[in-house]
């Protein structure tokens, strides 16, 4: 069926002055629209959670709140399935149809704190769940809470969350707190191409299971594959995705002017946007194609596999300084994805020990972020550079809002209600 999903393309800057070359933003949209690429796929959603000592109080009763939110959510068509970890992990709700909701929430009411923490139990009796409800024409879905460090298992977290990504499965972990390890939850979503998150506060559980939640029910275009064909002398020098969350998608040459991005899965309601940074050669005055977009994907409700988009990128170059013009929202995205380069630039060079890069690049994405209207990102960014040219290091919960809510830059009504 064509058009499936419509596939845009937008110049940041249009037209390029003629006669010198330059750097160029391109964006690219998906954005599902045809009935069978918008109807939400039956979900196999199972919840993996932390219950050790460190959760008691407040963090286990939102906890509970969140995850009966989430199971009211369900439809009688999807599976659900819960589990529990601490130093072992217990199956609370075995994989089945999240039809009786009342069961469901007695479960989920019976839970208790105990024990220390070793996550790569919960995650094996979660994949082992997942595996139930395998299906073509599923979504299958892993939602990771943890408010602490895994201990000695992170390997074994890293080989599961592998397997589970060769099935199809995607992991969403959320770290709760500022005692979690990043580089861990990072490694097991972007293995599955899934996402991570930081939680600061406990009340705030309910939203990022809600978002998780919905990001599984409406996906709608599974194994997304974005290639770019470059014309003659164009070269790339990034590609971030902006949407849903910014992030530094790499890039595969797989020819002198072709690359290959892996974009996963498409929801419904937001689709997917990349921002790709090319050198643009010197041309002479007129209209050049310089790049085309070719989309992949398959509609698993409907088993259809290897659909195909295409869109061309032209762009005009002119000696008319006076009809330089900008696409308005194509460059508010480019300036959140500066910021977003700057901080991880940052804290890289903080790591490194180079004190003066750190700050100025921090400084430069605040008065960036002010810009942007981002008052609070910018002022913890600022706080961040002081402590680093008095020579220390950022809070733990600093580096991580620092980490997480720039990355969220592009989703706006989250970022702007976690203070």
């Amino acid at each position: 069926m064509p058009n499936d999903v419509q596939l845009k393309t937008t110049w940041a800057r249009t037209p390029l002055p003629a006669g010198t070359a330059q750097v160029a933003y391109l964006l690219i949209e998906a954005q599902p629209q045809a009935q069978g690429a918008t109807t939400a796929a039956p979900v196999n959603f199972c919840m993996v959670l932390d219950r050790s000592g460190s959760m008691d109080g407040p963090k286990m009763d939102n906890l509970k709140q969140a995850m009966v939110a989430v199971i009211e959510t369900l439809r009688p068509e999807d599976t659900v399935s819960v589990v529990v970890f601490d130093e072992t992990a217990d199956v609370i709700v075995p994989s089945q149809p999240a039809a009786d909701k009342a069961a469901l929430n007695n479960r989920v009411e019976s839970i208790r704190v105990q024990g220390g923490t070793a996550m790569s139990t919960g995650l094996e009796l979660g994949a082992a769940e997942l595996q139930k409800g395998l299906a073509p024409d599923r979504v299958s879905h892993l939602l990771l809470l943890t408010d602490g460090q895994t201990w000695g298992d992170e390997d074994r977290c890293r080989a599961i969350a592998q397997q589970l990504g060769q099935s199809g499965v995607r992991i969403t972990a959320l770290g709760l707190g500022d005692e979690w390890n990043e580089q861990l939850l990072d490694d097991l979503a972007a293995t599955t191409g899934g996402t991570s998150d930081y939680i600061a506060n406990p009340q705030d559980i309910s939203r990022f299971f809600q978002r998780a939640a919905q990001a599984a029910q409406q996906t709608a275009i599974r194994n997304a594959r974005l290639l770019i064909r470059l014309s003659s002398g164009v070269t790339p020098r990034a590609v971030y995705r902006v949407k849903p969350v910014i992030a530094n998608l790499g890039y595969k040459p797989i020819g002198e002017r072709e690359i290959n991005i892996d974009l996963g899965d498409i929801q419904s309601d937001t689709g997917a946007q990349v921002l790709a940074e090319v050198m643009v050669p010197s041309r002479g005055e007129g209209e050049y194609r310089v790049a085309q977009a070719e989309l992949t994907y398959d509609i698993p409700q409907e088993q259809r596999l290897d659909q195909r988009e295409r869109a061309e990128a032209l762009i005009e170059f002119t000696a008319d300084a006076s009809a330089l013009k900008v696409d308005p929202a194509a460059m508010n995205l480019v300036e959140r994805v500066t910021a977003f380069k700057l901080q991880t630039r940052a804290l890289d060079e903080a790591a490194a020990g180079n004190t003066a890069g750190a700050t100025q690049k921090l400084r430069s994405a605040a008065t960036r972020l002010l810009d942007l209207g981002e008052l609070e990102l910018a002022d913890t960014m600022n706080r961040a550079a002081e402590a680093i040219d008095q020579g220390q290091a950022p809070t733990a919960a600093d580096q991580k809002e620092l980490t997480y809510k720039t990355r969220r830059l592009t989703l706006k009504e989250l970022a702007s209600e976690q203070s």
